[in-house]
């Protein structure tokens, strides 16, 4: 039988593979996308960024956890939460994801293909299908778009009913009274005040002394201790050497000699590539020790010119809002198209409980690079709208230059923060001050009114330096108007967002 041959061939229908093959397809290019699972989406649909975004929706309407503000912590919108009502939830959304896809793919003219598929050469791909049935398809351009998988260690026992990973927690049979989360990076952080916002007893252990290296120190320092002040419990600072289980419990024992012993454990300590059954080799590349190929940044070319990788499969920053514009910059590298560059600045969430999100420096990194600077704050229980919502936690922190007035970084962390991002990034890659955030109106009551508040108490700061220091002041003042508007930022070596690192 002769192959078939495609303009584009796409292994992986994730974020990146999906922007990838339809941005080919609106080219006028044939394509052809290649899902091993048996429907698309890839991981961010079927086991990752929706589901656990679903999860955590759904537990905070039926907890009320968005009403103890005013009602208290025992206040519940329904008593006994089962995972079967967690579950309805996530099926239907995923259900709804997967037919908008699928709609996406057939108006635009993308053929989808399901099973497994590997290199033979460097254009042939053998996809072997779930009933055994192998069909060769060749490809001028090949987009890899595999994503992620957990990574599982030795120690950890995950044949055992009450031990999961990262990709298995969205079928839980049932809620534990207990967790124990190993790994303090996103995933863990997210699925641990989650399942503590159910009352569940939750248990973090991460060997580094601490928690989201990424995020600014001072929306870290709010953020543990709301952990805290759930009794949500922090084993910081050693590693578990092992694993066994005990009555059914899985039994964590710790470097430092101590015992952690809940109901269920979730083992969320890092992801790797999903190339190991690619053959990479046959394709002439290779992959690193964690499964990742190296990509040109600007184009998301490999080694090899005709073949394009892109999403978490090459590393930092593994977002679902990067991974979508990479496939959009492969497809349009492709097929002779060179559209700008992304702007500097991308927002990074985490959807914990509460929300974190940022873009831009972070205080430590103004430091680092010598930027004198200002940093105002605003508590969400200063606005109106926070008062109406009953917050009592939640706070925003800007940072600007003060020789320029520039914004440098917003960080958020509280009800929100993930929407209200948004605003920061779009002043930080135009450029903007702070005369923007002190000048316009803003809808009332908002929590987007913390921008104002926290801009006046960063001009106050200004002018109580200026004050004390007048001669310095004026002198930098001086000089506003000749400095180059980057000169407070530099160049990252990693492009995009020099705020973030990966973990």
């Amino acid at each position: 039988m002769a192959t078939q041959r495609y303009d584009l061939l796409v292994i992986g229908s994730g974020p990146s593979g999906r922007r990838a093959a339809i941005q080919a397809a609106k080219l006028g290019k044939q394509v052809l996308v290649i899902e091993r699972g048996r429907r698309v989406g890839g991981v961010s649909v079927h086991t990752g960024t929706i589901p656990s975004k679903t999860l955590r929706e759904t537990v905070l309407n039926l907890s009320g956890w968005r009403e103890r503000g005013f009602y208290g912590r025992g206040y519940r919108v329904k008593q006994d939460i089962s995972a079967a009502d967690l579950m309805r939830r996530l099926h239907k959304t995923l259900d709804h994801e997967v037919e908008v896809l699928e709609h996406q793919f057939a108006r635009n003219g993308v053929h989808v293909a399901t099973g497994e598929g590997h290199f033979v050469d460097p254009h042939t791909i053998q996809i072997t299908a779930a009933d055994g049935e192998v069909r060769c398809v060749t490809g001028d351009t090949i987009l890899i778009a595999v994503g992620t998988q957990p990574f599982r260690p030795d120690y950890v026992p995950f044949d055992e009913p009450s031990v999961f990973d990262g990709d298995e927690l969205i079928e839980l049979p049932k809620l534990p009274r207990s967790l124990t989360v190993i790994g303090a990076g996103v995933i863990g952080v997210e699925y641990a005040t989650i399942f503590s916002a159910l009352d569940v007893a939750v248990t973090v252990i991460e060997p580094r002394d601490t928690i989201l290296d990424f995020i600014d120190r001072e929306i870290v320092a709010e953020f543990v201790h709301e952990l805290r002040d759930r009794n949500v419990g922090l084993r910081l600072g050693t590693a578990v050497e092992r694993v066994t289980i005990e009555q059914g419990r899985p039994v964590c024992h710790l470097a430092d000699g101590r015992i952690v012993a809940n109901e269920m454990l979730l083992f969320a300590a890092g992801r790797i590539g999903a190339t190991a059954q690619l053959n990479l080799a046959a394709a002439g590349l290779t992959a690193d020790e964690r499964g990742r190929i190296a990509v040109e940044p600007t184009t998301m070319r490999t080694a090899v010119p005709h073949i394009y990788a892109a999403g978490d499969v090459i590393g930092f920053p593994s977002l679902a809002s990067t991974s979508l514009e990479q496939g959009r910059l492969a497809a349009c590298h492709a097929f002779g198209l060179a559209p700008p560059p992304p702007p500097q600045f991308f927002p990074y969430g985490i959807y914990s409980v509460p929300e974190i999100s940022t873009v831009g420096l972070t205080e430590e990194e103004v430091r680092a690079r010598h930027i004198p600077y200002e940093v105002g704050t605003a508590r969400f229980r200063e606005t109106s709208r926070g008062h109406i919502m009953g917050l009592d936690s939640g706070m925003m922190k800007m940072i600007f230059s003060i020789r320029t007035k520039r914004l440098l970084g917003v960080h958020i962390i509280g009800e929100g923060a993930t929407e209200l991002i948004h605003i920061g990034q779009a002043v930080l890659n135009l450029k903007g001050g702070i005369d923007y955030f002190m000048e316009n109106t803003f809808n009332y009551p908002t929590l987007a009114e913390a921008y104002k508040i926290a801009s006046l108490d960063a001009w106050n700061r200004l002018q109580a330096a200026g004050a004390q220091a007048e001669p310095a002041v004026a002198s930098a003042a001086a000089t506003i108007g000749a400095r180059p508007m980057h000169a407070d930022f530099g160049h990252s070596r990693e492009g995009g967002n020099p705020s973030l690192r990966p973990q």
